[in-house]
């Protein structure tokens, strides 16, 4: 088969020239060439025909029937859950992380479990079969049916791929693979669209479910073309400190499930295991209470989670107080100080504020308003909250408390772990008493803090 030809294209203005060079001759613009393929002859259209081999017809939605996709369970019940409930036949997962997170390990115990019913091919361009073989040693797993295959190359994995038919393949990792049909190195934009749209279009064909593991840059995003995120159906991020044994993946897209959804694992010597009850590991364990640490009631995708929000107040030694967030919001952080000087008349100009999500989470949700500004009132008046006491709410510019999603599930949660008193919003107050829960609803700053104060 001829090689197909490539030139460098200009993602500003579109001018094609031969071989890459920093500057467009066309536009000017700097570092905007890319390698991609240009199809030409009788053959171009090959690589993308019609997945039903014919050509489409309008059709009104009415007459079509939706259908549920079937699951494919792996074995880890928080790895489901992210999934949406398992692998979909045909459906395309990227999976992204820091380096030594977990990825490989994670896929290496799933493909273990699944490969007991359904034949898998886990495909390692970064190791060979014999570093493989030594993890699955390390990690005492089972003896399994699980192909192994050591390539990079897009041609001879495709190959094998449709030969072998598995019901479930892992490419491990995407920036490694390359096409006969560019010139540009692995790892390359051009490569990795490439190679990304060939697997994704034989997984659509064949029906495999497909597993690609992303590389990610330093500010945490996935290496690549942002063109990679669209491409494939879901798009999971590996989160958690490497020095801490805790592991959470995120869904931040998901066109068979929620997004948003939260899987928590605990490393240990024989893998991943999955965490029952995560919100005890976000809720840190005091002998006595402690001035400026209270309570958050967050939500991701469809799970409650209790979280301990912890904040410094201290006297600033310097002109520009600091203000630090870790693991929340930061740019909420002036705003909020800003409102309760406004709305509720406490100081903080003069202080460094520093504020702390426990345990390595990220919580992105304006929910988490309330719980920081009593941890910061809590630690400027050395005061500890109320033992037992859970919170949430958005707090707005003009002074009012407003409504989270899913309250009534929050609650329940809080409930269920012990926790007897709550302040919520009041458009997020319970219309049925919750059994051993006693709920302070609340609308304006003000009015939170003054019943903060009488709790304690």
């Amino acid at each position: 088969m001829a090689k197909a030809k490539s030139a460098f294209v200009c993602s500003e203005c579109g001018a094609q020239v031969p071989r890459w060079q920093g500057q467009c001759p066309q536009c000017h613009a700097w570092n905007t060439l890319s390698e991609t393929i240009i199809e030409s002859g009788p053959s171009a259209g090959s690589r993308f025909a019609a997945l039903a081999g014919q050509t489409s017809r309008l059709q009104p939605l009415s007459s079509l029937q939706p259908r549920e996709e079937p699951r494919q369970p792996t074995g880890l019940d928080e790895f489901d859950r992210v999934l949406g409930g398992g692998l979909v036949a045909g459906g395309v997962v990227l999976i992204g992380g820091d380096p030594g997170i977990g990825k490989s390990t994670l896929l290496l115990q799933a493909l273990s479990n699944l490969s007991a019913a359904h034949k898998v091919v886990y495909v390692s361009g970064e190791e060979s079969g014999e570093q493989v073989a030594l993890r699955a040693h390390r990690l005492q797993l089972p003896p399994s049916e699980l192909q192994m295959l050591a390539e990079i190359n897009l041609e001879r994995i495709l190959h094998t791929l449709r030969e072998s038919r598995p019901r479930v393949a892992v490419i491990d990792s995407i920036q490694t693979v390359y096409s006969e049909a560019l010139q540009s190195a692995p790892g390359s934009v051009a490569q990795v669209r490439e190679c990304a749209a060939q697997l994704t279009r034989f997984a659509k064909q064949s029906g495999t479910s497909l597993i690609l593991v992303g590389h990610v840059t330093k500010d945490g995003t996935l290496a690549g073309p942002r063109v990679l995120e669209h491409i494939v159906d879901t798009v999971l991020y590996f989160e958690g400190d490497t020095h801490s044994s805790f592991r959470l993946i995120r869904a931040f897209k998901n066109r068979f499930g929620a997004v948003n959804e939260l899987g928590v694992f605990a490393m240990t010597e024989r893998g991943l295991r999955g965490v029952s009850n995560p919100s005890a590991i976000f809720l840190s364990q005091h002998s006595q209470q402690v001035a400026g640490s209270c309570v958050l009631i967050t939500q991701e995708g469809t799970r409650p989670l209790l979280v301990e929000v912890q904040a410094l107040v201290d006297a600033s030694q310097s002109p520009n107080p600091r203000r630090l967030s870790v693991g929340l919001e930061p740019t909420r952080l002036a705003m909020l100080l800003a409102v309760m000087h406004r709305h509720a008349g406490v100081v903080c100009f003069d202080q460094d504020v520093f504020v702390n999500a426990v345990g390595g989470v990220k919580i992105t949700e304006p929910a988490a308003d309330l719980a920081i500004l009593f941890a910061i009132v809590s630690s400027l008046r050395d005061r500890p909250l109320r033992r037992g006491l859970a919170v949430f709410g958005e707090v707005g510019l003009a002074g009012e408390i407003r409504p989270a999603p899913r309250g009534q599930e929050r609650l329940k949660e809080a409930a269920k772990l012990g926790f007897d008193v709550a302040i919520v919003p009041k458009a997020n107050a319970p219309k049925q008493a919750i059994d051993g829960l006693k709920v302070i609803a609340v609308d304006r700053v003000e009015e939170a803090l003054e019943k903060m104060r009488e709790l304690e």
